[in-house]
């Protein structure tokens, strides 16, 4: 098990608080407004924020040939599959639901941590998965006959789910030595260019001004998730245990289900107060400190 620094919960806090509630914002954004263009402006506006922090810090951007087959595995699994699916599928969906099949990602990750990668889980840590996916079914459990009227979204973001769940074990096990700030932005600009190809080869009839509550989503976006939200969470699924970096950030989709009843009136049941429980201990079986034995 692993005990997070002050610095890696702080940041924790910070992306659960900015991703939970992006999720009801994001279906503002998407709602009567072309989904890939959407996403293609938020990046459009993070992508120099991030480059900007990138310079003032001094980080070196340059990777070696050697790690560019690396580095474009990494964009495809963590990023592309990711933000293409998700603004789809989110026409679709509720946010609530939406976020509840895309933060299924921790559960797959584990069962290919241990699959794919042989990484050995202890019992605690799978007492974790097991409560995480109870909590996840609960959220579920209000939503599977609406979701039947939407398989298309449902298999999406579960794909989407998945696939990140294999990019953050590939992020945990890369060679590429250089700073996970440089990686991020190469990841970020790559996505936005091929967000910015799609947009243009399926959505440029659709094309038009944004409204100021669509600016506004774009903007939180682009600021919060793509220059902040998204960079911190690979630095913390770079430099911590794959399973304790997934199960942290599983009470995203219970405030994004609680934002998303708030805002939008998702009425919520005692399923959802329930999977708030479960989620809080998977969270603690990772990341509690372990019990050191007594010195003798």
């Amino acid at each position: 098990m692993h005990t997070l620094t002050r610095q890696q919960l702080i940041l924790l806090v910070l992306i659960t608080l900015v991703w939970g509630i992006n999720w009801p914002i994001m279906k503002v954004g998407v709602t009567g407004y072309p989904p890939l263009t959407f996403r293609t402006l938020s990046m459009w506006v993070g992508l120099p924020v991030l480059g900007l922090f990138i310079w003032w810090r001094r980080v070196p951007l340059r990777i070696e040939r050697e790690h560019w087959p690396e580095l474009a595995r990494l964009t495809v699994f963590n990023m592309l599959i990711w933000h293409t699916v998700i603004v789809l599928a989110l026409q679709t969906l509720s946010s609530g639901r939406a976020v509840i099949l895309g933060y299924t990602m921790p559960v797959f990750s584990a069962l290919i941590g241990g699959w794919w990668f042989g990484q050995r889980l202890l019992g605690r840590a799978w007492a974790g998965v097991a409560a995480a996916a109870l909590g996840v079914t609960l959220l579920l459990w209000h939503e599977l006959t609406t979701m039947v009227g939407a398989p298309w979204g449902v298999v999406a973001m579960l794909v989407g789910a998945m696939t990140w769940a294999v990019g953050t074990q590939m992020l945990r096990h890369t060679r590429i030595p250089q700073p996970t700030l440089a990686i991020s932005f190469w990841l970020t600009l790559f996505t936005t260019v091929w967000m910015t190809a799609l947009s243009l080869a399926f959505e440029r009839e659709a094309w038009r001004w944004p409204t100021p509550a669509i600016w506004w989503a774009v903007v939180y976006n682009g600021l919060g998730v793509f220059a902040f939200a998204q960079v911190a969470w690979l630095s913390l699924a770079r430099d911590l245990p794959p399973i304790a970096s997934t199960l942290s950030v599983m009470f995203i989709p219970v405030l994004g289900v609680f934002s998303g009843a708030w805002w939008l009136g998702e009425v919520l049941h005692w399923q959802d107060w329930a999977a708030v429980a479960l989620l809080m201990v998977a969270i603690a079986s990772v990341l509690w400190p372990s019990r050191r034995p007594a010195s003798g």
